[in-house]
């Protein structure tokens, strides 16, 4: 065994490689698809489920009329977050104009309370569309706010396939929605 707990590839059978080898096995939840729905229905969606929990629970950041922000249960960074409107809808032109604007509103409320609470050097934002798009969860819109920090890209997800997360989601949950109303300057979106 290597010192930092990996295994040496000189251990495995066949020509050695070089590369220790760091298991990561609680991402196999996530790989095995055991919170993927069963059906692209509501009642099987998770976004359609999340607002019906507690915040804490659900890991919801901030509420609005038409949408909420919620954090992602398998982040690439820490802080990752999601802007997703209640309604189940696949697609981007399936959202109403109030939807499409408190979604938008959300996502910048989103980006000031990263910016306030963790100072990231910039972020990705994405709406991935179809599974082949690479949607997670292809039947419910939810638009990904990724905070990014100079150097984020280190070796681990590159050759471990691992990703470091050093806050446990209920306390970065916790944080950013107690930073929400100070920084979000978010107001509801009336209906058309």
């Amino acid at each position: 065994m290597a010192a930092t707990g990996g295994e040496r590839a000189a251990d495995f059978a066949g020509d050695a490689d070089g590369f220790e080898r760091l298991w990561t096995p609680h991402r196999m939840v996530y790989i095995d698809g055991a919170d993927k729905p069963a059906d692209d229905t509501p009642r099987q969606c998770p976004f359609c489920a999340i607002p019906a929990r507690g915040d804490e629970d659900g890991l919801v950041v901030a509420r609005g009329d038409l949408a909420y922000v919620v954090l992602n249960l398998y982040p690439y960074n820490p802080g990752h977050l999601m802007a997703v409107p209640y309604r189940h809808v696949a697609g981007y032109p399936e959202l109403t104009t109030a939807e499409l604007a408190e979604v938008g509103a959300m996502t910048q409320g989103a980006i000031r309370v990263l910016r306030a609470t963790s100072a990231p050097a910039g972020f990705n934002l994405g709406v991935n569309q179809g599974a082949v798009g690479g949607a997670g969860i292809a039947a419910h819109l939810h638009q990904h706010v990724v905070p990014r920090w100079q150097g984020d890209a280190n070796f681990m997800p590159i050759v471990a396939g691992t990703k470091p997360v050093p806050q446990l989601l209920g306390e970065t949950r916790d944080r950013l929605a107690a930073a929400w109303a100070e920084h979000a300057e978010v107001e509801a979106v009336t209906t058309c």
